[in-house]
């Protein structure tokens, strides 16, 4: 009896390759459309004139309060909670005092 031989299958594979992309071509100038010439502008107020003038804003009571509070947090936190904490509220009042008084 004949010995069945063993045939290896070759598959070939077809490699397609992709044609590269043209950029487009810039439209031709005859193409746009014509601009309407700009008007003159007519002489206006200059807006930076009141922009120019400074905002006084106070702030409310409980905004000071808490500003006070937070810079004596952090002057006690930098002394390591070593001193006394009215020592540190008197401090922290007087220099967000002096920072909302400029």
């Amino acid at each position: 009896m004949a010995t069945p031989k063993a045939t290896s299958a070759k598959t070939t594979t077809s490699k397609t390759t992709v044609a590269a992309k043209k950029p487009a071509a810039p439209k031709a100038a005859a193409t746009k459309k014509p601009v309407a010439a700009k008007k003159p502008a007519a002489a206006k107020k200059p807006a930076a004139a009141k922009k120019a003038a400074p905002k006084t804003s106070k702030i409310g009571p409980e905004e000071h309060y808490r500003m006070v509070e937070v810079a004596a947090y952090f002057m006690a936190e930098r002394n390591g909670f070593a001193g006394s904490p009215v020592d540190y509220w008197t401090a922290a009042e007087i220099q967000i005092t002096k920072l909302l008084s400029k």
